[in-house]
């Protein structure tokens, strides 16, 4: 009888057959699968199973059992089922040298999403893509299993790869979505925990076999596969913590860490993971009294030495240290501790790694073909193709996915002003001009607009900060007032400037006095965070302690803590790269712990006072922060004395009391220091940055007090006569503070 029924009932074409391995057929699921036969009651089941001896039918309802025909010796199986009922639920029996299987049929299941899902995605205004691309653990048709969905609009075949197909190349074909471009394909007997990757024929005709661009999770260096993660495990995060508050009136005081150089592990052999993190990290961060913490980027990147700025998981938290969970864990002992959580996000460019998203369906997809816009010689990498939609969907999902998830609090935008220009970095002839002439990168900026429309409608609490090195106007401007929508900009010119002053001797400084001022004159430009980051401690550039030009690594030390009073004091928020909180003294190294042991020694551990003393002051005093971004709110005392080496500034608050006056002195002597003063009574010193518990030489003065004088000074009526040590800072505030 079944022999009869396989006559009868047979019916792929050998045309067919042929455009199935050929891959002009299109649609797997055409020839897989159960198909309704052209007579009778009865329907053909066909299964695609390499390196299979044979393989059967087994009728959930019946509990029969039947044979399918090997028709082709690639693999290729059908056969003539009798149907019972209206619906034929079955399993598939395979038999071969690897073994005995039995599984639901993959191509028994319709299409888990369609065009009209993935229509946003295709606009370019999707922002959360995740939820429909990638590996997605989910039930279809009553069964559990991971549906896959991938964007790889000219490729001419897609498989799905695994450990849930022995890695077999071509078994697992998948399913052309039409017009979005994507292919799906729905695997009941794939599950969690499992790696997978999707095997290509581009459109160059070449085979490559890719990690998932959306992937959650994915396999530690050396190995690059994606990994299925069931998100469901993750609990629901707090997305609007701080959406009430004003950001700008707000202290914002961050301590910018590299996770994997933090600090080893006890076994001194590496990192710490994000379990141990979560333990040592946010308390410490907590005890120093800074606001947020900003990790550098934490997405997957496959070479260490990049430090996550050459990314290949974009939606992924580095696998090295841990799970997305346990990355959740660190973020939520963050928050526990009272402690935002800012993330390097680099939308700039991508690597070009074989398994990443370069080529990545045999055309450039994400990136540009024309070398002179796609291609970025500085670091080898290369550039987001803004202008396609789904470029700019998979981007925003890959920054709003990390707070639907995680429940972040921020980001530092890498490299802008890589994105802003066409020439960046660029020689004549090595770049396009934009369709109106010029060198802005029009389709990048609008890009950034449109990320911050979207930021500020549903995270509203969530600041972005632009690291950006040029004059381009209004990045920390409202789109709404034709800026970009940064609500912060790192002042790397200030910073630069700085560095400059306290790099030179004592014989130079005074030729070098501009770059202690001249930030003042375009502080208010935009609405900046003055950062002394990773970029000033790396490629030779030694720590920021041993940047300071002075005869003694005790007189550099001071000159440090004297940096860091003026860093605190100075209009903007602030920044500071790990290690520096204790004078760091060798550079930077991203395969090797900070060292710790510096901590012993009062000189530098006295460093670390001043840093938490500053924050807190930060924190408390009135008006401080709040004051940050408002320019009649600050005033120089003096700001022209070159040969002195010394300068005064005041910072205004809402109320007269609230005010701060602020004196440095930058030269190897001690100073009796006249100043101009803006009310009469007395003055307390409420910072001294060369005092004993910092590691100076001064006996604690932090309830001195100077009584304001009527003694013409620097355009005031009255004066302040102050004793400064060399390379010192004092803060003094009206005495009724």
């Amino acid at each position: 009888m079944t022999q009869r029924i396989w006559v009868l009932y047979m019916m792929i074409s050998e045309r067919k057959l042929d455009g199935f391995f050929s891959g002009e057929l299109g649609d797997p699921h055409s020839a897989l699968g159960v198909h309704p036969a052209e007579k009778g009651d009865a329907v053909v089941v066909r299964a695609f199973l390499p390196e299979v001896e044979r393989v059967e039918v087994f009728d959930q309802q019946s509990a029969r059992t039947f044979p399918l025909k090997k028709i082709d010796d690639r693999g290729f199986f059908e056969g003539a089922i009798p149907k019972v009922g209206e619906a034929f639920n079955y399993l598939l029996r395979s038999f071969g040298p690897a073994g005995d299987r039995e599984f639901l049929d993959p191509y028994s299941f319709l299409p888990t999403t369609s065009n009209e899902d993935l229509a946003a995605f295709n606009k370019g205004t999707e922002c959360q893509p995740q939820r429909i691309l990638g590996s997605i653990c989910r039930e279809c048709s009553g069964h559990s299993g991971v549906s896959f969905v991938v964007w790889a609009p000219y490729a001419k075949r897609v498989f799905l790869v695994g450990e849930f197909n022995d890695w077999s190349a071509t078994s697992l074909p998948m399913r052309p979505l039409g017009p979005s471009g994507c292919w799906e394909l729905f695997v009941p007997y794939a599950s969690a925990g499992q790696q997978y990757k999707f095997h290509l024929l581009g459109a160059d005709d070449v085979w490559v076999t890719k990690a998932d661009p959306f992937a959650v999770y994915s396999e530690s260096p050396p190995g690059n596969a994606s990994l299925i993660f069931d998100s469901s495990v993750l609990p629901v995060v707090d997305v609007a913590r701080n959406a009430s508050q004003d950001v700008y009136a707000q202290p914002l005081s961050v301590y910018e860490v590299h996770l994997g150089s933090w600090r080893q592990a006890e076994s001194g052999d590496r990192p710490m993971s994000y379990l141990e993190l979560k333990e040592t990290l946010p308390a410490y961060v907590r005890e120093l009294g800074f606001s947020h913490i900003e990790f550098l980027p934490p997405a997957q990147h496959p070479y260490g030495g990049s430090w996550g700025y050459q990314i290949t998981g974009f939606y992924a938290p580095v696998s090295r240290l841990g799970s997305p969970e346990e990355f959740l864990g660190l973020v939520t002992a963050c928050h526990a501790a009272g402690i935002g959580v800012i993330l390097d996000w680099v939308p700039g460019h991508f690597p070009t790694d074989d398994f990443g998203l370069a080529r990545f369906d045999g055309s450039c997809l994400y990136e540009h073909e024309d070398p002179r816009k796609g291609f970025h010689a500085d670091w080898g990498t290369l550039v987001f193709n803004y202008g396609r939609p789904e470029v700019r969907s998979f981007l925003l999902g890959s920054a709003f996915s990390w707070i639907e998830r995680y429940g972040v609090d921020g980001f530092r935008v890498d490299a802008v002003a890589s994105m802003l220009y066409l020439d960046y970095s660029r020689e004549k002839g090595e770049w396009l001009p934009n369709e109106k002439g010029g060198r802005e990168n029009l389709e990048a900026i609008d890009f950034l607009r449109q990320f911050h429309e979207i930021l500020r409608n549903e995270y509203p609490g969530v600041i972005s900060i632009a690291e950006e090195s040029t004059a381009f106007p209004k990045i920390s401007e409202p789109t709404s007032q034709g800026g970009l929508g940064f609500d912060f900009k790192w002042n790397m010119g200030w910073m630069h400037d700085i560095l400059a002053y306290l790099g030179a001797s004592q014989k130079e400084r005074p030729a070098f006095h501009d770059k202690l001022t001249f930030g003042s004159t375009y502080q208010f430009s935009e609405k900046f965070v003055q950062a002394f980051s990773h970029d000033e401690v790396v490629h030779g550039k030694g720590s920021l302690a041993n940047k300071m030009k002075a005869p003694s690594r005790t007189q550099q030390i001071s000159q440090l803590r004297a940096l860091y009073a003026f860093l605190w004091t100075w209009p903007g928020k602030k920044t500071l790269f790990m290690g520096g909180e204790f004078a760091q003294w060798k550079e930077w190294d991203c395969d090797a712990e900070l060292d710790w042991s510096l901590r012993d020694f009062p000189l530098h551990e006295g460093v670390r006072n001043l840093v938490r003393d500053l924050n807190d002051l930060y924190r408390k005093h009135p008006s401080w922060a709040a004051c940050d971004h408002l320019r009649d709110k600050f005033r120089w005392i003096s700001c022209d004395d070159a040969q002195s080496r010394s300068i005064s500034f005041l910072r205004f608050g809402e109320m007269p009391a609230d005010s701060l006056l602020v004196a440095c002195n930058f030269s190897d002597e001690a100073k009796d220091l006249r100043t101009g003063c803006p009310s009469s009574g007395n003055w307390r010193v409420i910072l001294n940055s060369s005092n004993l518990p910092y590691g100076g030489d001064e006996n604690d003065d932090s309830d001195l007090l100077y009584a304001a004088e009527p003694k013409e000074c620097n355009g005031f009526p009255l004066s302040l006569r102050l004793n400064i040590p060399a390379y010192s800072a004092l803060v003094l505030t009206p005495e009724s503070a």
